[in-house]
């Protein structure tokens, strides 16, 4: 494979990073494959929505709690090692999901299979920065982008097939052939590991900071399920989510370069552009993908294949996308690209705000072709531009900051569109219930347009060109 600091894209690293594609598709596709399955596992299982809901939220908490490790892990055992065991780990968890018997198994089988699960993009993208170098990574984030854009798309197609025409165990035994296969592409392409100095764990930072992003997500998750944020749970598990938030911040600081996020890391304004960029779009996205669906199902009466398909034109948009943000990223820098992404997502955003019981699926489908375009020429570039001025040993902190602001926006956004829809119901109907999602599009149209004036701050290639290769401190 030739050196980080080439900008030629050889076979080897397009290899490496469709293998990685292979093994981190399977736990983006999986929280939305479920979302749709919840009705059926309700019934299958004998429990009623509150219960069953845990099975989608002990999945994100666990995602939740085990992302602060994975720098640490990477550093110690090695990316190659990491990837592999949670690529293992997943579909063995997916196994024992088919094999409950009860909603209290299923749940306790998700948790574990978000153990492993969790690890897979961080470590995934830790890879391919230490692999592609700045001068690669808008390519190569191309590729990442396939499942992370297309994930929250296919998922509800793939889930509705499955849930109409077999049993409900395959929603989780689809993830066992496709981890098989990846699993031997990984042990065959991925770079071996280099052997490093011991990272002893920052286990007071972990102890902080993987339960207060827990706690958050679970707070949010329960204010989407009960729609309003005034619930006692809801802000009393978010309360101390954000107070155990802002006490590893100011432990993270007194520990410095041995913090399990150094802070020195968003002293470079790119890469902390890039974090509030990735989060406002999580934010919006994740929200939106909640949205479609639901307006598909009960204001046009589609079924949830149907309303799946339905979605597809932003996805082909977004794939349409992808590599040629990429290429442009590469070679002039993300704040040339990023800026017309998030015009583009509004304007494809804004016919959403006017949906009707009767608004022509051409112009969704138009509108959410532009949308995909457009989201996909912002979170990619902007996720490659957060790596631009770091040195490729902050790859495995810096991958696990991003996976942690993209985790938190999605459950932001899919809370908070979740409550402004059932809060905007103004009365009985049709007609009413389409208002409401007008009035949650409109909110997430605003989100996207935010990350508007971050975009200005992330890189031009000319100015990263001439960067210091090592301007902060890493951990030892």
């Amino acid at each position: 494979m030739s050196s980080p600091t080439d900008d030629r894209l050889d076979p080897q690293l397009v290899r490496t990073g469709l293998v990685l594609v292979s093994g981190m598709i399977m736990s983006l596709l999986d929280t939305t494959i479920v979302n749709v399955a919840l009705d059926t596992l309700g019934r299958e299982l004998d429990a009623g929505l509150a219960t069953s809901q845990w099975v989608v939220t002990g999945y994100l908490l666990a995602l939740a709690i085990v992302i602060p490790v994975s720098g640490w892990a990477v550093g110690r055992f090695g990316a190659k090692r990491m990837f592999m065991l949670s690529v293992a780990l997943f579909p063995l968890g997916s196994v024992l999901c088919a094999t409950a018997w009860s909603i209290h198994s299923l749940i306790f089988f998700r948790v574990l299979q978000g153990f492993g699960g969790g690890m897979l993009l961080p470590v995934g993208q830790t890879i391919l920065a230490q692999t592609a170098g700045p001068k690669r990574m808008g390519r190569m984030m191309s590729l990442i982008g396939v499942p992370m854009i297309m994930g929250p798309i296919l998922g509800p197609i793939i889930g509705g097939v499955i849930v109409d025409n077999l049993a409900w165990e395959w929603i989780f035994l689809v993830n066992l052939p496709v981890g098989l296969i990846s699993l031997v592409l990984c042990a065959r392409v991925l770079p071996a590991d280099e052997r490093a100095p011991h990272q002893p764990l920052d286990a007071v930072g972990l102890l902080l900071l993987s339960p207060a992003l827990a706690l958050l997500v679970y707070g949010l998750s329960e204010a989407g399920v009960k729609g309003t944020f005034g619930d006692a749970k809801v802000w009393a598990t978010m309360a101390v989510g954000a107070v155990l938030g802002i006490a590893f911040v100011l432990y993270a600081r007194t520990r410095g370069e041995r913090a399990l996020i150094p802070t020195a890391y968003f002293r470079d304004r790119s890469f902390a552009a890039a974090s509030i960029v990735v989060t406002v779009i999580a934010l919006a996205l994740f929200g939106s993908m909640l949205l479609l669906p639901l307006y598909f199902q009960q204001v046009r009466g589609e079924s949830a294949v149907a309303a799946g398909l339905l979605l597809a034109p932003q996805g082909l948009g977004a794939a349409f996308a992808m590599p040629i943000a990429g290429r442009l990223t590469d070679r002039i820098g993300a704040r040339r690209i990023v800026p017309f992404g998030v015009l583009l997502a509004v304007v494809g955003s804004l016919p959403l705000t006017q949906v009707s019981a009767t608004t022509s699926y051409w112009l969704l489908g138009v509108a959410m072709a532009v949308r995909g375009f457009g989201v996909a020429a912002t979170m990619m570039p902007a996720i490659a531009a957060g790596y631009e001025n770091l040195p490729l040993s902050a790859a495995p902190h810096a991958s696990m900051a991003i996976n942690i602001f993209r985790q938190v926006g999605a459950s932001i956004g899919s809370a908070l569109l979740a409550v402004i829809l059932v809060n905007s119901v103004s009365g009985p109907g049709i007609d009413a219930a389409a208002d409401a999602f007008g009035t949650a599009f409109w909110w997430a149209t605003a989100f996207i347009a935010l990350a508007f004036a971050f975009a200005f701050l992330l890189p031009r290639r000319e100015a990263a060109q001439k960067a210091t290769p090592e301007p902060v401190e890493q951990p030892v």
